[in-house]
């Protein structure tokens, strides 16, 4: 069971994940000039992470333009992260949540109890969650939402 999941105008809870090179990354420290759109998905591979992750591929430059840095984070290995990343040609960070704690941290739930669920947060470079997305089946939603949050801070800076 999840911990309470994380709403909009919550302090992002901070953590530290390997990604696909088996690097430590702490979020504060992705935080520190930018926003953040962290991703969590299901599994490397499967077709709807794929649809994902390469609609977020195809928007890095809106992103980057925007002030923000997409991350992704799922249960599957360092390894498995690496292959995927070099497969789809991604070049953001996927985190390894090995364990899911920071999916319980989160408070990403199972969709029916048994899928890991589809939830991206969009977090101010201050740290607070402004804009969350959850959606296990209208995958494009996340990819466009994130990027309008994204603009939307940028405005407000």
């Amino acid at each position: 069971m999840a911990e309470r999941a994380i709403r909009e105008g919550d302090a992002a809870p901070d953590f530290e994940l390997p990604d696909q090179t088996g690097r430590p990354v702490r979020l504060r420290d992705l935080l520190s000039t930018q926003a953040v759109v962290l991703y969590f998905y299901p599994k490397d591979g499967t077709p709807g992470c794929t649809l994902e992750a390469r609609a977020f591929q195809e928007s890095q430059d809106a992103f980057k333009d925007a002030g923000a840095l997409v991350v992704g984070v799922s249960g599957d290995s360092v390894p498995s992260h690496r292959r995927f990343a070099e497969r789809e040609g991604l070049s953001f960070q996927l985190l390894s949540d090995r364990g899911g704690a920071v999916r319980a941290l989160y408070g990403v739930d199972k969709t029916l109890g048994v899928l890991p669920g589809r939830v991206t947060f969009v977090i101010d470079p201050t740290g607070v969650v402004r804009h969350v997305i959850t959606s296990q089946i209208r995958i494009e939603r996340h990819r466009r939402e994130a990027l309008g949050a994204v603009r939307q801070i940028g405005a407000d800076l």
